[in-house]
Formats: structure tokens, sequence, C-alpha cells
């Protein structure tokens, strides 16, 4: 385990990121959080500040749909912290319904959050680690990347089928060197997101969740389930079981 000192999470202002974000703080790490709702991250950085009083929060405003803005704001984070030991790519929608029912602006936002604009991070922070010679890419996908699934799900496990596609290629193509490639995998974990789907036996609580994505990258496996159970058992289930099962899920 290497102690990550300067660490960047896009996607802070609430969910998986803003989670990360206090457990991440309360271990002493210096933090850069980015969101779109500015004056969320800034509370939280308050917040985070007053509770913890040797580390350093800086935030900006970013939609990482705008694409030259993630470099921008992640040079300005390597500016302000001196270097970036790790970077969260945490930010995407769940937004989506049924192909060709209509919904196709919905369902591109989602692909260009989820896939596109996670590409952009990772190239602007794997340009930073490559002239450090050093650094830790994480990128959250999801448990729905594992195949494609059905209904409102479609668009949504294709553009996190991608992402994890994408991690799994950028650590290839770095092997060997000193910069560290982390695919996570999360189930249901309490969120925004998640409080829209309604009710699920399988959620896991925020605090649950957030504790098991920072064990996960800390470890600086390559690939991880969060939390590992149910979800690494199940993956099993989610590669081969049949359509007409995986569909009652969904």
């Amino acid at each position: 385990m290497t102690n990550r000192r300067n660490i960047v999470i896009t996607g802070a202002s609430s969910g998986l990121g803003e989670g990360m974000a206090r457990q991440f703080a309360a271990m002493g790490r210096n933090l850069a959080l980015c969101a779109r709702r500015t004056e969320r991250i800034e509370e939280l950085a308050r917040e985070l500040r007053k509770q913890h009083s040797g580390i350093t929060v800086v935030t900006h405003e970013l939609d990482v749909n705008e694409h030259d803005r993630v470099f921008e704001v992640f040079d300005g984070f390597r500016a302000e912290l001196g270097s970036l030991d790790r970077v969260i790519v945490n930010a995407g929608i769940g937004k989506g319904k049924p192909i060709g029912t209509g919904y196709f602006a919905a369902n591109k936002q989602t692909v260009e959050t989820n896939l596109v604009a996670a590409l952009a991070q990772a190239e602007a922070a794997m340009g930073i680690f490559r002239e450090q010679r050093a650094g830790h890419l994480v990128v959250v996908s999801s448990f729905s990347a594992l195949r494609g699934l059905p209904r409102n799900v479609t668009a949504y496990a294709a553009s996190k089928a991608g992402s994890a596609a994408l991690a799994d290629g950028i650590r290839a193509d770095v092997r060997g060197t000193p910069i560290t490639v982390t695919t996570l995998l999360p189930g249901y974990i309490e969120s925004e997101m998640t409080a829209r789907s309604g009710r699920n036996p399988m959620l896991a609580k925020a605090d649950t969740g957030a504790r098991a994505l920072v064990r996960a990258i800390e470890r600086e496996r390559a690939k991880a389930y969060v939390p590992t159970w149910p979800w690494a058992p199940l993956s099993l289930v989610m590669r081969y079981a049949p359509d007409s099962i995986i569909g009652r899920f969904v």
C-alpha cells in the first residue's frame, strides 16, 4: 500500500465522491475536490478543514463534459498541491431509457458523461502522472459493466463497460512503470443515483460503501468489486446467467 498524499476526486459534491472525500480526510490526506455544484463542494471543504486541521482541501467548479476545463482544473490542482498522487475518476450520471423509445438525448448524455468525460479525465491525469513518473489512476466503473443490460440501464451499462475497458487498457499500457491503475466495480451503494431506483435489499449504506471503496483504492489492486460481498461472487452469475434471469434484477 502506498501513502498517496494528494488526491483528486471528481463528482465530489455528493454520493460516492463525498463519501470517499470524508474517508480520505479522516486519514489525513490532502484533497482536490471538483463538481458542478460549487456551493456543495465548498461547504464540504470547509467542514473537512474544520474537522481535520492538518489537511489541505482545495476546490474547483467542474463540469466534466467541458473537456478543456478538465485539463485546466487538474493542472490547477497540481499547481496548488505541488503534485498529484491519485486521481479518482468518479463523476457520472445514471439517466437512461430503453433504446429506441424516444430518449436519445438522455442516453447520449449518460454515455458522454460516463465514458467520453472519463476519457478526458484519464487523459488529464495520465499526462500529469507520465510527467511525474508516478501516480495512481482510479476509475469508478460499475458492476453493470460486466454485461449488456436491458431497459433503462442499457446505455448506462454500456458507458460503464467502456470506462472499465479504458482503465484496463491504460493499466496494460503502463505495466511495469510506477503508475498504477485501478478499476472499481461498485454494486448498489446508497447515493442520489440509487435513491431514484426504489427499494433494493442489496443496497449498501453510504458509509459502508465509502469505506469499502477507500479500502479497495488503498490496496491499489488492478480490479475490485465493491463491497466484496456479495458483488465478487455475484460477478460469476452476472457474466454467465441467461438474459431472462438477469432481466429480473434490473
